[in-house]
Formats: structure tokens, sequence, C-alpha cells
């Protein structure tokens, strides 16, 4: 699970580990000890930080992406938008048609 953090986040302590992994989107990892923390999609301007590295945090469920690869017992009580992958990968592509 993650959480959009928007263009301005800041990590703190050891300076992260940063994969591009695709045209459209890098990856960040702790550089100590590899733990993933982000999630970042270029053509948004925008970090999707994993829920795990924060405590005393609570945060509403709005949406779930790559719904097509859950498992078949992922089931949430409360409604949600849900894109599949296909979708995901489509509007970050258009914006990044749109931004050239």
């Amino acid at each position: 699970m993650a959480v959009s953090a928007g263009s301005d986040a800041l990590f703190t302590g050891e300076e992260p580990v940063r994969y591009t992994s695709s045209q459209w989107a890098d990856r960040g990892f702790c550089g100590r000890c590899g733990t993933h923390l982000f999630y970042y999609l270029k053509p948004n301007d925008e970090f999707i930080v994993s829920v795990g590295i924060f405590t005393d945090q609570e945060f509403d469920f709005t949406h779930q992406i790559f719904v097509e690869e859950k498992p078949a017992f992922y089931q949430f009580s409360n409604h949600t938008h849900m894109m599949t992958g296909e979708e995901v990968i489509a509007a970050s592509q258009s914006n990044i048609k749109s931004d050239a």
C-alpha cells in the first residue's frame, strides 16, 4: 500500500538510492537496508510512498491500481476507484505525450 506525497516529498537520514525503472517512473530504496521507499511518477511529478514508513498516521483508502493482478482473496470493505494496469500505464503515457 502506498500514499501520494505530491512533488515535495522529503526523505531524512541517508539519501535514497533512485533507480530509473521505466521512461515514466523511478523507484527509490533505502541506501542502507534496501527497503522500497517510493515510486516516482515523472509525468505527474509525484512521489507515491510506501505507507509502512509512516508511524502514527492515518490514511483514506481511495483507489486501487493493477486490480487484475490482485489475489482473489483481497476484498476491501470500502468502495474505491479501481484501475487496471493497462489503464494506469495509458494514463501515465498520455501525460508524457502531453508534456512533450
